[in-house]
């Protein structure tokens, strides 16, 4: 009886670890972007957002979970006209104008691959998804995608 506890015991530890290792390093794709909030937004706007994204994953293929919230620590960017961006990318110490959005609110989004972000940004629940969110957002996010290992 101890023999097959401890053999269970064993497995259940090995099916355990092996689970768990099979999360890191996934292939997926992790689509995520910052924004800065409409002030004027309304509670029925963000209500709706909400369900809207949250609805996202059963309605475009390849997405499979969404994460939305207020940021930890908000994000400020710094944005420099086109012309210190020209000096800026030649090297060295540059001055011109400068502009600065603060983002508040992010949303990452799992995909399965770069396929699959493609085609979500040409999907119709996402054009539908979008005049949903336009209305709790200033126009401009910052964006970022990181690719599984």
């Amino acid at each position: 009886m101890r023999r097959l506890i401890a053999r269970c015991t064993i497995g259940l530890a090995a099916a355990f670890l092996l689970a768990g290792s099979g999360l890191a390093g996934e292939k997926k794709l992790m689509h995520c972007f910052y924004f800065t909030p409409v002030k004027t937004a309304t509670e029925a706007d963000w209500q709706a957002f909400f369900k809207a994204t949250d609805d996202l994953p059963n309605q475009i293929p390849g997405l499979s979970r969404v994460w939305y919230g207020k940021l930890r620590r908000n994000l400020v960017v710094f944005n420099p006209d086109g012309e210190t961006r020209k000096k800026a990318a030649a090297g060295g110490t540059v001055t011109g104008q400068v502009t600065q959005v603060v983002r508040e609110f992010g949303v990452c989004m799992e995909l399965a691959d770069e396929a699959a972000l493609n085609a979500y940004a040409k999907h119709p629940a996402h054009t539908k998804w979008n005049e949903i969110y336009s209305k709790v957002r200033e126009p401009g996010t910052t964006t970022m995608d990181i690719l599984g290992q």
